[in-house]
């Protein structure tokens, strides 16, 4: 285990000690670390190959088939997940494809008292809905064991959305990759699972 992934299992439990205890002083989903936030002052810091041998079928009166073995597919990790100690998003079976939608917000409302909300999507009418409950991973599909792509993830914090990827790498964490264009002009985030609460924030 090499010193960076170290610092990052540290970061993870001081992420989730913090979420457990109510004790962040970030403000509403923060700075979640992609794009650059458009809201100042308001979101502060946020098919194996089958061949057959036809002349060998014709000899023998067999037909002989040669597969490659089956790539396994991941299951999806439902429950509810801790990104950056601001946001919690909870990961769910759509259609076989892994989504996750905002499940809790350390900080839910604006200094009016109002809910937040999609103030900045691209679809005006979409920006008066609370952004609790909205869908901001989507058409993850598995590539592997433990390993999805060709998804998408929607920043409120910019009103865009970013192609993702991600892996989990234990039970209890996903690796994710979200950028434009290419992966490696992107950020990486982890998400640590964490239980489903009941105090301030959660939808």
């Amino acid at each position: 285990m090499n010193v960076e992934r170290v610092a990052r299992l540290g970061q993870n439990a001081n992420a989730v000690a913090a979420f457990r205890s109510g004790q962040s002083t970030s403000r509403l989903i923060g700075r979640w670390g992609v794009g650059r936030s458009k809201r100042p002052g308001l979101w502060e810091t946020w098919a194996a190959p089958i061949g057959g041998a036809v002349s060998a079928a014709l000899l023998f009166g067999a037909i002989v088939i040669v597969a490659l073995p089956a790539v396994a597919l991941a299951g999806i990790p439902q429950g509810v997940w801790l990104m950056d100690s601001k946001v919690a998003v909870q990961i769910f079976n759509c259609s076989n494809l892994l989504c996750g939608r905002i499940l809790w917000m350390k900080i839910p409302r604006d200094p009016q008292g109002r809910p937040e909300r999609d103030e900045l999507n691209p679809n005006p009418t979409l920006r008066q809905r609370p952004l609790c409950g909205v869908t901001v991973i989507g058409g993850l599909r598995s590539t592997g064991p433990d390993n999805w792509g060709g998804g998408w993830f929607y920043n409120p914090m910019d009103g865009v959305t970013y192609s993702l990827s991600a892996e989990v790498t234990s039970a209890d964490l996903i690796v994710a990759r979200i950028y434009i264009g290419i992966p490696l002009f992107g950020t990486t985030k982890t998400l640590v699972r964490v239980a489903h609460g009941i105090s301030d924030g959660w939808c």
